[in-house]
């Protein structure tokens, strides 16, 4: 519990008012996400433009109160902001169930 409560500190929602310093276009499809491993600078406004190449799926970063549904190819896209406030690794993934290898649909955020 106590290290899910520190690493909830590691991010923070971020103004929709505020121009994101990087902009990052993710594409989900069975069972990836391209690209699977980002870096980013600490204390940057990152915005996530997520679309799917094939059907629903979501995007979650473990921790961070980050969860949306992506819509199904076609239906458009999502955007996510958020401020990276500490140096680390942390775990994406797909949070909607998409098919067997949904399990393995993961990615790595690494921030600078």
């Amino acid at each position: 519990m106590q290290m899910l409560l520190g690493f909830l500190l590691f991010f923070s929602q971020a103004p929709a008012d505020r121009r994101p310093d990087r902009v990052v276009s993710v594409v989900a499809e069975r069972f990836a996400f391209n690209p699977s491993k980002m870096t980013v600078k600490q204390g940057e406004l990152v915005e996530f433009v997520l679309a799917s190449d094939d059907t629903d799926h979501g995007f979650r970063i473990v921790g961070a109160g980050i969860d949306v549904a992506i819509p199904q190819q076609g239906k458009g896209e999502v955007r996510v902001r958020f401020v990276a406030k500490e140096k680390g690794s942390f775990v994406f993934e797909c949070s909607r169930p998409c098919g067997a290898g949904h399990n393995l649909m993961r990615g790595t955020l690494i921030v600078k």
